[in-house]
């Protein structure tokens, strides 16, 4: 065999195993392709079975509860209503995630600002409490809240439980925003302090609005918290302030005994949406910011 050849028949081993490479990668990110749509199906179907059970008829849902609805049945959403007076409780509980999502923008951003740009003393056994705080959860306290609540007169009002709510997410959020600020160069806030900015206005000018994106992110989780929440509006609310989970309950127990499963779905619907609207038009800044949070946090 001269050298041309061998030469040849390196080549020609060359690109084979190109080709098997190639062939691995297709293969390779084919079925994580594969994988990633069926965990998206199974995540995704029952969502999408909720939403379409919400305009079955009683009888179409008892006879097939996995078919499509024949029609829209928009009367599921009006007995939701009537039994539980959804719309009031629907309300109180925008209104108390509205309380909640600002005073987290007042009280976590300026926390993170100072522990994230600044170098003090207790600086890190601070940010070490928070990380402990994490894993309190506010049903753990639930006697020594409802005690206080009741000896400052704060219960059964919407205010001091968005409040309460904000509070019990000052953990979480303060160090994510510490990390998320850490990120963001420090040139900038010194280039505005050379030109004459106060610290306030170096983070409402120059840090805030590049920590957008962590402080949407921030803000959306602690918003779903708040309209998840259901213990602590359990035990400090009555019937006339519940919010959504709490009516949710008492729709539960109602069609326990009568077995109105369209209106049950519809009820879940009217919960579930505004939550798929705030995450699809938030996604991109959740992923940015939760990223960029848990680079230096």
């Amino acid at each position: 065999m001269n050298m041309t050849d061998l030469d040849q028949n390196i080549k020609h081993g060359y690109d084979i195993g190109i080709k098997m490479q190639k062939i691995r990668n297709i293969s390779s990110r084919w079925i994580v392709r594969i994988f990633l749509i069926c965990v998206a199906a199974i995540t995704l179907y029952p969502v999408l079975w909720n939403i379409y059970s919400a305009f079955k008829t009683n009888y179409e849902f008892l006879g097939n509860p996995f078919s499509l609805p024949s029609g829209l049945e928009w009367d599921n959403f009006v007995r939701a209503s009537q039994t539980i007076n959804i719309a009031s409780s629907f309300f109180n509980s925008l209104f108390v995630v509205a309380i909640t999502i600002i005073v987290i923008i007042l009280c976590v951003i300026p926390c993170a600002y100072c522990l994230g740009r600044f170098k003090f003393f207790g600086a890190r056994p601070m940010l070490a409490l928070y990380m402990v705080a994490i894993f309190i959860q506010s049903t753990y306290i639930m006697i020594p809240l409802y005690l206080q609540m009741l000896s400052i007169g704060w219960l059964d009002k919407l205010i001091p439980l968005g409040v309460l709510y904000a509070a019990t997410q000052f953990p979480f959020s303060i160090f994510l925003m510490t990390g998320f600020m850490r990120t963001i160069p420090k040139d900038y806030s010194e280039a505005a302090m050379i030109d004459g900015c106060s610290n306030f206005r170096i983070l409402t000018q120059v840090v805030g609005p590049m920590a957008k994106p962590g402080i949407v992110t921030v803000c959306m989780l602690s918003a779903m918290a708040a309209w998840n929440e259901y213990p602590l509006a359990l035990v400090l609310l009555t019937e006339a302030n519940y919010t959504l989970p709490v009516g949710l309950q008492r729709l539960y127990e109602i069609q326990r005994y009568a077995t109105d499963w369209g209106a049950l779905f519809a009820a879940l619907t009217i919960v579930l949406v505004p939550t798929i609207i705030m995450f699809a038009l938030g996604q991109r800044y959740l992923i940015e910011g939760i990223s960029a949070g848990g680079l230096k946090g």
